[in-house]
């Protein structure tokens, strides 16, 4: 007898929720007719307002303009090069991964924050381990020019070398497998 109590409960509380849940999509369910609606007042709205988005199209803080990722390879006096890989991320955050081409490909990392300096377009990078920062020029906003440490140009013969170019500007990743 309770087995069959418990089975009718069941059943019932079953049926009210599929009846609750029938009422509330039909009760919420917009026609056709009434989304052309508000389609149509929505645009005469925007005819009417002329609206400029230039305001918003440019962003306020020029360093969300270079979240991206750039890659290189870099020159190097103990090795055939750097291949380096440099991720802008939100909140200023950046990371840093190197591999000199040698037998040994172990990867290094580095992590830290960045700075936009929008008198010189340089990025500064101050890791979070050490004290040493970087900086770097930007061209283009898709170019990035390693700078020495005074925030100088690299000269000498390499220095059209010391180049990091956004990844969706580059077609196809140089791999050097050495």
């Amino acid at each position: 007898m309770q087995a069959l109590k418990k089975q009718l409960k069941r059943n019932l509380a079953l049926i009210f929720f599929s009846v609750l849940i029938s009422a509330y999509n039909t009760a919420m369910a917009e026609s056709d007719m009434q989304i052309q609606e508000r389609v149509l007042k929505a645009r005469e709205m925007a005819k009417q307002q002329e609206i400029d988005h230039a305001t918003h199209e440019n962003p306020v803080d020029k360093s969300l303009e270079f979240h991206g990722v750039f890659y290189g390879f870099l020159p190097c006096n103990g090795c055939n090069g750097i291949k380096t890989t440099l991720s802008l991320k939100q909140k200023n955050n950046y990371l840093l991964v190197t591999q000199p081409a040698r037998e040994s490909s172990r990867e290094y990392y580095e992590k830290g924050k960045y700075s936009w300096n929008d008198e010189t377009h340089t990025v500064v990078l101050t890791p979070h381990k050490e004290s040493t920062t970087r900086q770097y020029h930007i061209e283009n906003g898709e170019t990035l020019i390693q700078l020495n440490g005074d925030g100088t140009r690299i000269k000498g013969d390499q220095a059209d070398d010391y180049i990091l170019r956004r990844s969706d500007t580059v077609k196809a990743r140089e791999v050097h497998i050495h």
